[in-house]
């Protein structure tokens, strides 16, 4: 079983839950906000805001980077033709932005990537040898969401999704889906977070799904032997698949016990069959490739409202907007702690200086509480080119020479530690 996965848990107050509302601490924290000359679902990113999303973004790309997958870039908008064939347009029109006229042509705006990303496969030919081939993008896709069920990061219409595509054969199709599921696995402990349960989301009723029976039975096996393979209880579930094909959706949960969804895992054999992708085989024929779409994080808005949420935006370290917070205690030591902000910049940290002008010492560590690393300089540590650290959980570090104290801090943001501080 996935170390990351636990029962849900459903504790937490009407209260604790208002406190750690996204919407609310985004706000405050100076993470996100919006405005209505921009619309409703598109939230902008602050500077807080933006240093957690592309910290997330660089960790994903390098943890995909390192799993083999080859990271591309596609537009996002496409010809509603190409949707037509990806089969969105009869089975997911509904929830896609309408079509622009342009030069007696019709543009969408995407709401996926899987379409561009089976175009990016048959732009050129492969062997057998090639194979699985990974793809992956960090991409916007646009979702055309009602406005009465939008709300904070989590419902939006313009969404930053990490997605990716895997192009392999049916017998390597059930190792690509479990790798998959242990890269999400390993991102979620990254994150401190914890999946409430798996969900094998199957096809229900009505002319939402492609019609052929056998497709969704092959499909659907598959999943369930990586489930079963993994050891990780699941439950399975009608009317919630994709439209082309059944996923493994990795549920998380709010304070209050609300779940949503964050990851999926995907089988499809419909859309490399619709645009015609193949390759050659070692006999020499032309074989068609089974499609495996994956994201670990989902969309980053969704991550980083569920981080909040969750952590009340004390944030992993590695994640954390400022990262070390310095606090001189009077002017006569702001030279040093500007020279260790430097310093702390240098090894890759986010850095700021709070100045006595923001107020007394107290005042500035009560302001700095969400900050992982609160790095205090007074006559002494200045004389001494010392620092005394003070850790967001309350520890207190005896002072250390300022070199080994930021390479300290360098060594556990650089492997995504949740751990503050190792003795």
């Amino acid at each position: 079983m996935p170390r990351g996965f636990v029962a849900v848990t459903r504790s937490g107050s009407t209260e604790e839950t208002a406190m750690h509302d996204h919407r609310k601490l985004g706000r405050e924290l100076d993470l996100f906000d919006s405005d209505p000359l921009i619309g409703a679902g598109l939230p902008y990113w602050l500077p807080n805001g933006a240093a957690v999303r592309h910290a997330l973004e660089e960790y994903i790309r390098e943890a995909e980077r390192r799993a083999g997958y080859r990271h591309v870039h596609s537009p996002v908008l496409a010809k509603r033709e190409l949707y037509e064939i990806s089969g969105h347009w009869a089975h997911y029109r509904d929830d896609m932005f309408p079509a622009m006229e342009l030069g007696g042509e019709q543009f969408v705006l995407r709401p996926s990537l899987c379409p561009h990303h089976a175009l990016i496969y048959r732009s050129r030919e492969h062997s057998y040898r090639e194979l699985p081939l990974r793809i992956a993008e960090l991409g916007g896709m646009f979702r055309s969401e009602l406005s009465g069920v939008l709300g904070g990061l989590t419902r939006v219409r313009a969404i930053q999704l990490n997605d990716a595509h895997v192009f392999c054969t049916l017998e390597q199709a059930a190792d690509e889906a479990r790798a998959a599921l242990e890269l999400i696995d390993r991102a979620y402990r990254a994150m401190g977070i914890r999946a409430a349960r798996y969900r094998l989301s199957l096809p229900g009723p009505g002319g939402k799904y492609v019609s052929d029976p056998a497709m969704w039975r092959r499909a659907g096996a598959l999943l369930t032997e990586v489930l079963d393979a993994i050891g990780a209880p699941y439950e399975a579930e009608e009317g919630e698949a994709a439209f082309y094909g059944p996923k493994i959706d990795v549920q998380i949960a709010d304070g209050s016990g609300r779940e949503s969804t964050l990851s999926t895992v995907q089988v499809d054999l419909y859309q490399p069959r619709q645009f015609d992708l193949h390759y050659i085989g070692p006999d020499g024929a032309a074989h068609r490739p089974v499609m495996v779409h994956r994201s670990i994080i989902g969309s980053v808005e969704r991550a980083v409202a569920h981080l909040i949420d969750t952590r009340g935006g004390a944030f992993p370290g590695w994640l954390a907007p400022v990262q070390v917070a310095v606090l001189p205690v009077s002017d006569d030591e702001l030279p040093d702690a500007q020279a260790l902000v430097r310093r702390c910049v240098e090894q890759g940290l986010r850095a700021e200086c709070a100045a006595p002008d923001r107020g007394s010492l107290s005042a500035r560590v009560r302001a700095a509480r969400l900050v992982p690393y609160q790095a205090v300089i007074g006559p002494k540590e200045a004389v001494d080119e010392r620092v005394a650290l003070r850790l967001r959980d309350g520890r207190r570090i005896d002072p250390l020479p300022v070199s080994e104290a930021v390479d300290r801090i360098a060594a556990l943001v650089g492997r995504n530690s949740l751990e503050l501080w190792e003795e």
